[in-house]
């Protein structure tokens, strides 16, 4: 049996975000769904996997059902397939972070860096005044990457803030293109250089998986395996499941 495979998210203003934990867990548990979703008062994250037509009833639920009453219209979505189902249960959790950045004033439903296309990417980082940077954590990174792209050597999200202020300077780096794994993060640390002072943020619109999923192996400037945060590990061009030369040290976070 061939597992559908969902992640999403959406930066969006949820205060009834306490009331949407419980009631969440009851769809998917009605749906068999397995794998971990994240709702907060800045919006939803998350990853899910179950049967395709348990997963496009989800969907569709979140996108036009009752639950969200039509808030999630700009929802980020990636689909993938997994031999095995790739979760060993359900969890859903109230956070106060979607993704963990430790900065309150940086708002991604207000203030966003220009999104780029899949197609459109390799231009962008093929231009000699673009500083291409990684977002992701160290062990993220190592598993594969853009070539030419720079490792902030983070090992958790939040540490983010303290690379930009020790190595990046709005006067010297005037044009800054970021990716991560689904373009979450991406979200968030755009929003953050941008209240910064620095004058050009891009970001890959659906994060490494959109790329793989979209740019043809031929023509790719991927090297290596996409970390995904289920029992997959890692994933390649088609989104194909791709184990890694080694996963010692990986934690299933996204912070």
């Amino acid at each position: 049996m061939t597992y559908k495979v969902a992640a999403l998210y959406q930066f969006v203003p949820l205060p009834d975000a306490g009331k949407l934990q419980a009631a969440l867990r009851q769809a998917c548990t009605a749906l068999g769904l397995k794998g971990t979703l994240i709702v907060a008062h800045e919006g939803i994250n998350g990853t899910v996997a179950g049967t395709t037509g348990a997963i496009d009833g989800f969907i569709d639920e979140l996108r036009t059902g009752a639950l969200f009453g039509g808030r999630l219209d700009r929802l980020e979505l990636k689909f993938s397939t997994a031999a095995a189902m790739p979760f060993k249960r359900l969890k859903v959790h109230l956070k106060r972070e979607i993704v963990t950045f430790g900065d309150a004033a940086t708002d991604p439903a207000r203030l966003t860096g220009t999104y780029v296309e899949a197609a459109g990417w390799n231009q962008l980082m093929a231009s000699p005044d673009t500083l291409v940077i990684d977002t992701r954590n160290r062990f993220e990174v190592a598993m594969g990457s853009f070539d030419g792209a720079v490792d902030p050597g983070i090992d958790r999200f939040s540490d983010f803030r303290d690379f930009v202020a020790r190595a990046l300077d709005p006067a010297r780096h005037r044009k800054v293109a970021m990716f991560c794994t689904g373009g979450i993060r991406c979200e968030k640390a755009s929003s953050y250089l941008l209240s910064q002072g620095f004058a050009e943020v891009y970001h890959l619109k659906g994060g490494i998986l959109k790329y793989l999923e979209d740019v043809p192996a031929a023509e790719s400037w991927w090297t290596g395996s996409c970390f995904v945060f289920d029992e997959r590990v890692g994933l390649g061009h088609g989104l194909a499941e791709q184990a890694p030369a080694t996963t010692e040290g990986t934690i299933a976070s996204n912070d």
